[in-house]
């Protein structure tokens, strides 16, 4: 999952979770805020009936100072107006017959759902009714109760949490899209970190990324250089050592043909001489078993020199350097051609200019020809081998060797495989700068090597 997409994501949660907090603290409030409307309620008629009870008792001063409240007059729209919505007042102790004076409740709040005005009264409990004397002074006068009314605080809470939830939703979303658009901002340099790597993975070490304000991946940014600097400094280091032990390893190979050729060459010559010598002194002889032994001999030492032939071919510099690599690489297929009848078909394309091909790029282009179609010819069932080589144009030139068979055999095994020949050719295009890649053909294995012209 992408990390932006984490981000926001968590923050969702946390948006959501600050919401249903919200509701929750909404919810509390709106609900308690019925005892306090019940509260001033009781206050503000204490308040009106304490300056009655003081007016009725200054008219009837030389009379009986009992029940002088409450007083018709008491129970008048100017004392509703007193009265919070949703809440009954009572005068005690009350006359016959006389009924609390409510507020208006008609139309108060939105109707609740039932699951809301059961939860409610369960985990907030019920309100309670609220005592004002009329006068601290005169405790004969009386008190003033107000009760709410349950079913009209529910469905003032209800509509508090659904003014609430609205206003709290739109800034829940203003919040996460605006803190999404922010993150995606801040993150966006991430994608370009990550293309560099991706670049240095293909081998372009020398990736410069740009300044980035951020702290942390400016951090990044540096130590991203810094690593494709020592990849870059590792690299030319590494194919400056596999070049200078190809050399060696060259050199080793020319001195030994020479010992091959100066020793085994001279000595299987005079076994061959001292063979034919036999075989003309015992041909005057009645005997010829001396004859048929010398024959073998001469027979077995042709066999020798045409082995101690091909092996001097391979340990000897490479035909481009004197042929030129386009001319190499057909002397190479028409060697394999003339061996036997019995080889497969080999197909030889070459595109583009490949005359002034010269150095360690076309003997390591000859190198990678040579051991592909030594391993194909020697360890698969192919019926036909194709050899392709191209001069791609370009502002520095690649050269494409490609080798495909068609005899079967697992791509991924040869891969891992671990021989001298693969091992050697992978040296040398590595040491090149090149890339090797053993993929599946149609009908069997697909060998490709890129290798840079200008290196």
């Amino acid at each position: 999952m992408r990390l932006v997409l984490q981000l926001v994501a968590r923050l969702l949660l946390i948006v959501a979770l600050c919401l249903g907090a919200a509701t929750i603290w909404a919810t509390f409030d709106a609900y308690r805020s019925v005892d306090r409307a019940t509260a001033a309620s009781a206050q503000r008629v204490a308040q009106a009936l304490q300056g009655l009870y003081w007016h009725e008792l200054l008219l009837r001063s030389s009379r009986i100072r009992e029940h002088l409240v409450p007083v018709p007059e008491w129970r008048t729209v100017e004392t509703v107006k007193l009265i919070a919505p949703g809440v009954c007042v009572e005068f005690q102790p009350a006359t016959a017959f006389e009924k609390p004076l409510c507020g208006q409740s008609q139309g108060i709040g939105r109707t609740p759902p039932r699951w809301f005005a059961a939860i409610v009264p369960t985990f907030l409990g019920s309100h309670a009714e609220v005592v004002r004397p009329i006068s601290p002074r005169a405790a004969a006068a009386g008190t003033v109760v107000a009760t709410p009314d349950q079913a009209a605080s529910i469905s003032l809470a209800w509509e508090y949490v659904l003014n609430v939830t609205d206003v709290a939703l739109l800034m829940a979303a203003a919040i996460a899209l605006l803190a999404s658009l922010a993150i995606a901002h801040t993150l966006a340099p991430a994608r370009t970190i990550v293309t560099a790597l991706q670049r240095m993975a293909r081998g372009q070490y020398r990736t410069k990324l740009p300044r980035f304000r951020s702290m942390e991946l400016a951090m990044i940014g540096g130590a991203v250089d810094a690593l494709g600097s020592r990849l870059e400094e590792a690299t030319e280091q590494r194919a400056a050592l596999t070049r200078r032990l190809i050399e060696i390893r060259d050199d080793e190979r020319r001195a030994l043909a020479r010992e091959l050729h100066d020793e085994f060459g001279q000595n299987l010559s005079a076994i061959l001489a001292f063979a034919n010598t036999i075989e003309t002194a015992s041909a005057r002889q009645t005997d010829n078993g001396i004859a048929q032994d010398a024959r073998m001999i001469s027979q077995a030492t042709h066999h020798l020199m045409a082995s101690l032939r091909d092996a001097l071919k391979r340990l000897r510099n490479p035909l481009p350097e004197e042929l030129g690599l386009g001319a190499s690489l057909v002397n190479l297929v028409d060697s394999w051609r003339s061996q036997s009848t019995t080889q497969p078909t080999i197909q030889l394309d070459l595109k583009g200019d490949l005359t002034d091909i010269s150095g360690p790029a076309a003997t390591t282009a000859y190198r990678v020809a040579q051991e592909c179609l030594t391993n194909a010819l020697r360890h698969g069932a192919a019926r036909e081998i194709s050899l392709h080589v191209e001069r791609c144009a370009g502002e520095d030139g690649v050269l494409l060797i490609r080798v495909e068979d068609d005899g079967g055999g697992d791509a991924a095994r040869v891969a891992r495989s671990a021989g001298f020949g693969l091992t050697g050719i992978r040296e040398r295009v590595t040491a090149a700068g090149g890339s090797l890649s053993i993929l599946p053909a149609r009908r069997g294995l697909s060998v490709a090597a890129t290798i840079p012209l200008a290196a």
